[in-house]
């Protein structure tokens, strides 16, 4: 199987983890695993003095959680929908009852960022919602843009990093973020079913609302001071996660989106060889959006009968491409042989 999906290949000693025997997690080595990993992540998103809040939930989950205990405290949400996440955002606000004003940007199109500070000091929001790339369409967001119009008008920015994080440049505490969430099927590569809240030091120590059971802030953060979690957690994912922070600390932030960048270019020029079109201004390294030029009901059966794994776009003859995870040229090189095979079928 060759997988450009989320997550990607993953090396076949740390899949192995999930066939040991799984260990019992109230102990108090299980707690200084779980406690190495919170260190490790705030190292690696630039964020080393804040708190990280681990749910065994997918990243909707932690965007949920974020909502209900943080953002349904501000008089008004400001949410940017480059995609169907970001829409997401705005679907939690309402669901929550949550004011919220939305700000559009077209399919795979960057913001205008003139526009949006006009939206901005007109709309007086408290609290930004956003993703950093949205991921449905591949178009990367400008944070530092982003984050200069929020402090310009004292507005508390959330951001979404789940498809961002160890792909491109992110460092909470120089952009201000007050709050990011990521997951572990993305840039970590590891199984499913752990998201993380990252808070700020300006904000881990604040009061928060306490309208959420499962996603309570104030109970995870009492169960983590003494390295736990209030509710049974995803013992083997966490030990797989133990496992790719090391790797990751060891290798270094920079080393690793410089891998994933590469993987990222090589396979748009192979884009622009066989004339696929990719649509976003600014694409993330993560993944590359691309139009087919035929063939495109075929081509997701086609390539899965081959046990080659992409993503459908949701539109007509678009598909992603992710560049997390093990791959390289000659992955990527075979990729775009099939694809072009079976646009002349």
């Amino acid at each position: 199987m060759n997988s450009f999906v989320f997550p990607g290949n993953i090396e076949s000693d740390i899949l192995a983890i999930s066939s040991l025997p799984i260990p019992y997690m109230r102990t108090s080595s299980f707690s200084s695993l779980v406690q190495d990993c919170e260190r490790m992540l705030l190292h690696l998103i630039g964020c080393p003095n804040g708190r990280l809040i681990f749910y065994t939930a997918s990243g909707t989950g932690a965007m949920d959680a974020v909502v209900t205990n943080y953002v349904s405290l501000k008089r008004k949400a400001f949410v940017v929908a480059g995609g169907s996440f970001g829409y997401r955002w705005k679907s939690l606000c309402d669901y929550y009852y949550v004011n919220a004003d939305l700000y559009e940007v077209p399919f795979a199109k960057d913001i205008d960022y003139s526009d949006l500070e006009a939206n901005i000091s007109l709309s007086r929001p408290d609290v930004f919602l956003c993703q950093h790339h949205e991921t449905s369409t591949g178009q990367m967001f400008n944070l530092k843009e982003i984050s200069r119009i929020c402090k310009k008008y004292h507005v508390s920015l959330v951001v979404d990093a789940i498809s961002s994080f160890l792909a491109d440049p992110l460092h909470m505490d120089d952009l201000g973020i007050d709050i990011c969430i990521t997951s572990s099927q993305k840039g970590l590569n590891i199984a499913p079913g752990l998201s993380f809240v990252i808070l700020s030091q300006n904000v881990s120590s604040m009061r928060f609302a306490s309208s959420s059971y499962y996603f309570d802030f104030k109970e995870n953060l009492r169960n983590l001071q003494r390295g736990q979690t209030p509710y049974s957690p995803a013992t083997t994912i966490f030990l797989q996660l133990h496992e790719r922070l090391k790797r990751n600390v060891q290798i270094g932030i920079d080393g690793i989106i410089s891998q994933v960048r590469e993987r990222a270019s090589y396979f748009r020029t192979l884009c622009e060889k066989y004339r696929w079109v990719v649509p976003s201004e600014v694409p993330s390294n993560c993944i590359t959006g691309f139009f087919v030029n035929c063939n495109g009901d075929i081509l997701f059966k086609e390539l899965m009968d081959k046990e080659i794994y992409i993503m459908p776009g949701g539109t007509p003859n678009y598909f992603r491409v992710s560049h997390l995870g093990v791959q390289d040229k000659g992955d990527l090189l075979h990729l775009a042989e099939e694809i072009s095979r079976i646009e002349q079928l």
